[in-house]
């Protein structure tokens, strides 16, 4: 009989608590022997990719055949963050405070794993290697749950990492990280929140919603990837069009694509007919907001607040800087905005006035990845107030405990205790 998810998640804690008690430098041999392997599998992981994806086209939307599908440099960009991941200081254990209690009792705040984490995702067979090896790093174990259009892609992938545990660390074994091919509902795995402590998920903003109404399991992610471009009244414009272009046409399907493109109204003219122009000469179909549908005879967008994921973008006028920011506080999704200006006050004061996890002067959206800022990988980005916020590394899958070294003091009443709260150098 298939081994049930909540068996699955039981393990897989075990295996997180053998994986914890690895030398460092064995937690790093795994994550170098993963990507050696996705590396000698390339040819037979692409072909299997493939399959996967000749069986959605024609079944799934555009922007979800587009994230199932691995293109030929992605092996090798993953195999480099899992081994930018291997390079980074060892997070497990690691002294972040010392505090004397009181003499001869000694308090230590350490990192430690959060424990046993569930990624729920569709397509994007590329997430299963990140998300495997921030878990290993950070010495957490791990349900996967993929959607039935990547099976083939998953299930490779996923015994790749799981020989390649087993290779460098037996005593850790396959367990570490489960890969739920049964027919259990999403639902079910829902409802494991005595045996999973975060579920991470990763798709739609439908899938996310719906995940974060049905579970009592903390969850970490977005729901939305409502990304703003403000082109200021001092934009230079020659990098507003390639960063607009950029932001909209590099990936589109991506959360991190710009979808709404808000610009001071002192641009109309010329200028704004740049944009316009570089933007529909690079495939990008726009639509109005309520302003620049009036204004420039663009068709209405769907919403002030829409995802496309294609190469579709909204367009609005804004009276300055004030309402722009009032615009994306409105109609955004806390997820990334950037904005376009030579005018280093104005840059300041978006960069410290908007609330949301990223936020950028003078650079494409794009920008905002995991890979990109240097976590080697991310499980996903997070527009959550609470733990972590931005692209979601190594740092986001810990927690912390505190550890006492004592001389046999005891509290009675706390009478028989000189409180001294000194803090004490970590070295």
């Amino acid at each position: 009989m298939a081994e049930s998810a909540r068996e699955m998640a039981v393990k897989a804690r075990a295996a997180s608590r053998q994986l914890q008690a690895l030398p460092s430098e064995q937690r790093v041999a795994i994550l170098n022997r993963i990507a050696d392997s996705l590396l000698e599998h390339e040819a037979a992981i692409m072909a299997e990719n493939a399959q996967d994806v000749e069986a959605a086209t024609g079944k799934v939307s555009d922007a979800l055949l587009q994230r199932l599908v691995l293109k030929h440099n992605k092996i090798q960009q993953l195999a480099d963050g899992i081994r930018a991941i291997a390079k980074q200081e060892e997070p497990v254990g690691r002294l972040l405070s010392r505090l004397e209690v009181a003499e001869g009792l000694v308090l230590d705040k350490v990192t430690s794993p959060i424990g046993v984490l569930l990624i729920i995702f569709e397509a994007r067979p590329d997430a299963l290697p990140q998300i495997a090896s921030l878990a290993i790093r950070s010495g957490n174990g791990l349900l996967l749950k993929g959607g039935k259009e990547a099976t083939r892609s998953n299930a490779l992938l996923h015994k790749l990492i799981v020989d390649a545990v087993a290779e460098v660390a037996p005593g850790v074994g396959r367990d570490l990280i489960g890969l739920v091919t049964s027919r259990d509902e999403i639902d079910e795995l829902l409802r494991l929140h005595d045996v999973i402590d975060l579920v991470i998920p990763r798709g739609s903003n439908q899938l996310v919603s719906y995940i974060q109404q049905h579970t009592k399991i903390p969850v970490l992610g977005h729901a939305d990837g409502i990304c703003h471009i403000y082109v200021d009244a001092a934009a230079d414009m020659d990098k507003a069009r390639r960063i607009c272009v950029d932001a909209k046409v590099d990936y589109p399907a991506a959360c991190n694509a710009v979808e709404k493109i808000l610009v001071h109204e002192s641009l109309a003219g010329d200028k704004l007919d740049s944009l316009v122009k570089a933007l529909q000469e690079a495939g990008v179909t726009l639509h109005g907001g309520e302003r620049a549908a009036a204004t420039l005879g663009l068709p209405a967008a769907p919403s002030a607040r829409h995802e496309y994921s294609s190469l579709d973008c909204t367009l609005e006028l804004v009276s300055g800087l004030d309402q722009a920011i009032d615009h994306i506080h409105t109609h955004g999704s806390g997820h990334t905005e950037s904005i376009i200006t030579e005018d280093q006050a104005a840059a300041d004061d978006f960069l410290r006035r908007v609330d949301s996890a990223c936020v950028f002067h003078n650079a494409s959206t794009r920008f905002s990845d995991g890979y990109r800022f240097g976590l080697g990988a991310e499980v996903g980005i997070s527009t959550a107030r609470i733990h972590a916020r931005g692209p979601v590394g190594v740092e986001g899958l810990l927690t912390t405990r505190y550890l006492m070294r004592g001389t046999g003091q005891t509290v009675e009443k706390d009478k028989g205790v000189a409180y001294t709260h000194r803090q004490m150098p970590l070295a």
